[in-house]
């Protein structure tokens, strides 16, 4: 009788057990997921804070007002514009000829001009040139101060071309000379017909000294 009972009780406690261990495996269930309509992720942007269309951006501020460009300086030397060519006779030694270029200033204004004028025989409607220019003879000289109507000149070489051989020198007539004054870009034109190389020669058909006071 008393193993009975011990029995029994002993399949109670296994039976309860069995329902305890039950009852916690079933508490072990999967979370169930979020709607994906609560993730911060999947929301909307917020444009609550952007600039509506009709927002317009500050004015920008005026730009002040330039200034004009400054007239370009006057450095007091002698321009294309200021003087009056022209050519005065010389000497004649060992097959050269030589002249003066008389540079006059006619400027209104008092102008200096230093050093060698470049100098090259010219020929045809648009005035191409006609061989070398002319080789600088000498030094440098010292500045010339010219006030308004006064003249300085630069001693002229021109070698008879007729001394070279014709196939080399290709002689050919000229119509006058560029002159470009030290220093300056621009040029003069003097008429004055004579006879150039176009050719290479084995000399300078002109030469040019530097610029002294007087003509």
């Amino acid at each position: 009788m008393v193993r009975s009972k011990m029995i029994s009780i002993g399949g109670l406690i296994a039976g309860t057990a069995g329902i305890l261990l039950l009852g916690a495996c079933g508490s072990e269930s999967t979370p169930v997921a979020q709607s994906s309509s609560a993730s911060p992720s999947s929301s909307a942007p917020d444009t609550s804070a952007a600039p509506s269309a009709s927002s317009s951006s500050p004015a920008p501020a005026s730009q002040p007002a330039q200034a004009p460009a400054p007239a370009p300086k006057n450095d007091g030397l002698c321009k294309a514009g200021d003087v009056k060519l022209s050519i005065a006779n010389g000497d004649a030694a060992a097959g050269t000829v030589y002249r003066k270029l008389v540079i006059t200033n006619a400027s209104g204004h008092a102008c200096t001009i230093q050093g060698f004028p470049g100098v090259s025989y010219v020929t045809g409607a648009d005035g191409h040139q006609v061989g070398e220019a002319a080789f600088r003879d000498g030094s440098k000289g010292e500045p010339v101060q010219l006030n308004n109507g006064e003249s300085a000149s630069a001693d002229l070489g021109f070698v008879n071309v007729r001394n070279y051989d014709e196939a080399a020198c290709k002689p050919t007539e000229t119509r006058g000379l560029r002159v470009y004054l030290p220093q300056e870009t621009a040029s003069n034109f003097v008429a004055v017909q004579g006879l150039g190389c176009a050719g290479k020669i084995p000399g300078n058909q002109l030469t040019v000294k530097t610029v002294h006071k007087g003509a």
